[in-house]
C-alpha cells in the first residue's frame, strides 16, 4: 500500500490566486485565498495578471507556513511530495504566472510536478467529497458550464454551452444593470423579491444556450421591468436548463449519482433544483461545501495527489500551459474501472426518461408517453414546456414521416395530460445496437429533416430505435421548423456527443455518421459543424 502524500496545489485560472495543501494520512485540506475585485463589472486580464503576480507569492507562503507548523521543518525533507498546478483553461497571463511559481518551488523543493485540468479537478473534487464511484458531473462556473461522465479512460463531454459561460451570462446582465463583478451573488439576493415573467429557454439535447435569455433578460429591464422579476426568472429557467439536460445526461448514461461543480455551484436554488430533480428519479445528489465550489487550489493540490500516485506527473519542458484546456482532451490516469453502464430494460413495463414516462406494450405494439411534471421548474415554465413539446412531438413525427425517414405512427394526443401514443417500432435502442450502418442512415434521416426545414432537437443514441431492417427517429419534442445552418450543425453535434458518451470507439462511428449526412444533405451544415467544434468556450 502507497504511503500517504502531501501536495501542495497552486490555482489561478482567472480571478482567484489560491494556494493549497492536502495531506492524504488526514484527508485534510488547507486552502489561502486572495481573490482579484475588479473595479469594472468584469475581469480585465491584464488586471487579474498582475493580482497574480502580487498574490501567488502570499498565498503559497501561507500555505507551505501551516505546513511547517503542522508537519515540522524541512529536517525531515521537504515539507511536501510534489506541486500540482492549474493548466488551464483559463486566462493566459494568469496561467502562466502559476505555472512560472509552481515550476520554480518544483525544482527548489526537488519533488515532482503536476498540471491539472481546472474543470476536471471541479468534477473530482466533488468525486472525492462525495464517495460516489462514477458519477455525472455538472460544471457550473464562470467561464463555462458542461456535463462530464467517465467512459473509456477520459471524461467525456456530453453536454456544454454552446456561447458563453453560465456565470459570465449572469455577469453580462448586471454589468447592464451597473452592478459589480461578480454578478451572481447579487442576483440570487435580488431574486428573493421577485415574480416570474416570460425569458426563452435554450436546451438542443444536452447542450444549452444562453444568449438568447441574456438579450431578453437586458431588455426586459430597458423595458422597466423590476430587476427583482428579471433576476427571479433569469435564475428560474437558467437554472432549470441546466437541471433538465442533467437529467437527461443521467437519463443516456444510466448513472444515478450526480455531481455539482463551478463557482455557480455555490447558488442556493441550482442546488435546490438539481436535489430535487435527483429525489424524483432515485439517484443521488452532491455538492461539495463552497469552499471547493469556487475556483480555490484545494480541489488542484487533491487531484494532484491522485495524479501523483498513478505517476502522472511533467517534466519542466512539458509544462506548458493551455487556455483552452478541455476536460476531455486529459487522459484519466488515477482511475481503475467504475464505467458508466450505459443500460436499460425497455422491452416491456415503465420507462422513466429524462423528461417522461413511457410504458411499452410490445404486445400491442403500442407506446404511451406521458411528460411528467417537474417540480423543480417554476409552474407557469413547466406547464408550457410540457405542453409545447407535446405538440411539437406529435407534429414533427408526423412531417418526418411524410418526408420519408421512418418514425412511429402517433395514434393519439392528449395536450391536458401531456400524453402521446405511438406505434412500437424497433427491436432496441441504437446504442445497445450501434454499427456503421445503422449510425450512417441516422445522418442521412436528419439531412432529410433537415431539406424539410426542421431539426430534430434531442437526436442521441437513445432516441433512435433499431430493428434488423430500419432505424427509426423518435422522441421530436425539442425539435423546431428553422432555416439556419446553425441549427442544423447543432442537430449533428448532439448526436456526436451522444456517440462519445455512448460508443466504445466513437471515430468511426462520427465518420460513418458524416457520410451519411453527406450522401443526403448540404456540405455547408457539415462545414458548420466543424466550425462549432472548434468554438473556444473558456474566455
Amino acid at each position: 500500500m502507497n504511503e500517504p502524500v502531501r501536495v501542495l496545489g497552486i490555482e489561478g485560472t482567472a480571478w482567484a490566486a489560491s494556494a493549497a495543501v492536502y495531506d492524504g494520512a488526514t484527508d485534510d485540506v488547507f486552502i489561502e485565498s486572495d481573490a482579484y475585485q475588479p473595479d469594472s463589472g468584469g475581469i480585465h486580464p491584464r488586471e487579474a495578471a498582475e493580482h497574480m503576480h502580487d498574490a501567488i507569492p502570499r498565498v503559497v507562503e501561507a500555505a507551505l507556513t501551516h505546513t511547517h507548523e503542522t508537519h515540522g521543518g524541512t529536517d525531515d525533507g521537504p515539507p511536501v511530495d510534489a506541486v500540482a498546478f492549474s493548466r488551464g483553461p483559463g486566462l493566459g497571463p494568469c496561467l502562466r504566472i502559476v505555472a512560472t511559481a509552481a515550476r520554480a518551488l518544483s525544482q527548489t523543493l526537488e519533488v515532482p510536478l503536476i498540471g491539472v485540468n481546472h474543470m476536471v479537478a471541479h468534477l473530482e473534487i466533488g468525486r472525492h467529497t462525495s464517495g460516489f464511484s462514477s458519477p455525472v458531473c455538472l460544471n457550473a462556473s464562470g467561464a463555462n458550464a458542461h456535463l462530464l461522465a467517465y467512459r473509456n479512460g477520459r471524461y467525456r463531454m456530453l453536454g456544454e454551452t454552446m456561447d458563453t459561460g453560465v456565470g459570465n451570462a449572469i455577469d453580462k446582465f448586471t454589468r447592464h444593470v451597473g452592478w459589480s463583478h461578480p454578478g451572481g451573488p447579487k442576483v440570487e439576493r435580488a431574486a428573493a423579491d421577485g415574480e416570474y415573467v416570460d425569458l426563452p429557454y435554450v436546451v438542443k439535447g444536452m447542450d444549452f444556450s444562453f444568449s438568447g435569455i441574456m438579450s431578453a433578460a437586458k431588455q426586459a429591464y430597458d423595458d422597466g421591468v423590476p430587476v427583482e422579476d428579471v433576476c427571479y426568472s433569469l435564475q428560474e429557467n437558467v437554472f432549470a436548463m441546466l437541471t433538465e439536460v442533467s437529467e437527461r445526461a443521467l437519463s443516456l448514461t444510466g448513472s444515478d449519482e450526480l455531481v455539482l461543480g463551478g463557482g455557480v455551484g455555490q447558488n442556493a436554488r441550482l442546488r435546490e433544483m438539481l436535489a430535487e430533480m435527483c429525489a424524483a428519479r432515485g439517484a443521488q445528489f452532491h455538492a461539495p461545501e463552497p469552499r471547493f465550489l469556487r475556483d480555490n487550489a484545494g480541489m488542484i493540490a487533491v487531484l494532484g495527489a491522485k495524479m501523483y500516485e498513478a505517476g502522472d506527473t511533467l517534466e519542466l519542458e512539458a509544462s506548458a500551459v493551455n487556455p483552452d484546456f478541455r476536460p476531455d482532451e486529459v487522459p484519466v490516469t488515477w482511475r481503475d474501472g467504475g464505467e458508466q453502464l450505459f443500460g436499460r430494460d425497455d422491452e416491456g413495463g415503465e420507462i422513466r426518461g429524462a423528461e417522461a414516462i413511457v410504458t411499452v406494450d410490445a404486445d400491442a405494439g403500442r407506446v404511451r408517453k406521458r411528460r411528467v411534471p417537474k417540480s423543480y421548474r417554476h409552474p407557469v415554465l413547466d406547464e408550457r414546456l410540457r405542453r409545447e413539446r407535446t405538440t411539437l412531438e406529435a407534429r414533427l413525427t408526423n412531417l418526418a414521416r411524410r418526408e420519408g425517414v421512418p418514425t412511429p405512427l402517433v395514434y393519439d394526443v392528449d395536450l391536458r395530460e401531456a400524453t402521446l401514443e405511438f406505434e412500437y417500432v424497433g427491436e432496441t435502442d441504437l446504442r445497445e445496437a450501434l454499427t456503421a450502418d445503422r449510425v450512417a442512415a441516422v445522418g442521412s434521416h436528419l439531412a432529410t429533416i433537415h431539406r424539410a426545414g426542421v431539426v430534430h432537437g434531442d437526436p442521441t443514441t437513445r432516441n433512435v430505435r433499431v430493428d434488423a431492417d430500419r432505424t427509426y427517429l423518435i422522441d421530436f419534442g425539442l425539435g423546431f421548423h428553422t432555416d439556419h445552418v446553425e441549427d442544423y450543425a447543432m442537430d449533428l453535434h448532439v448526436f456526436e456527443g451522444s456517440l462519445v458518451g455512448t460508443a466504445d470507439e466513437p471515430a468511426p462511428l462520427r465518420d460513418a455518421f458524416r457520410e451519411g449526412y453527406e450522401a443526403v444533405g448540404d456540405r455547408a451544415v457539415l462545414e458548420r459543424l466543424r466550425d462549432v467544434e472548434g468554438r473556444g468556450r473558456y474566455v
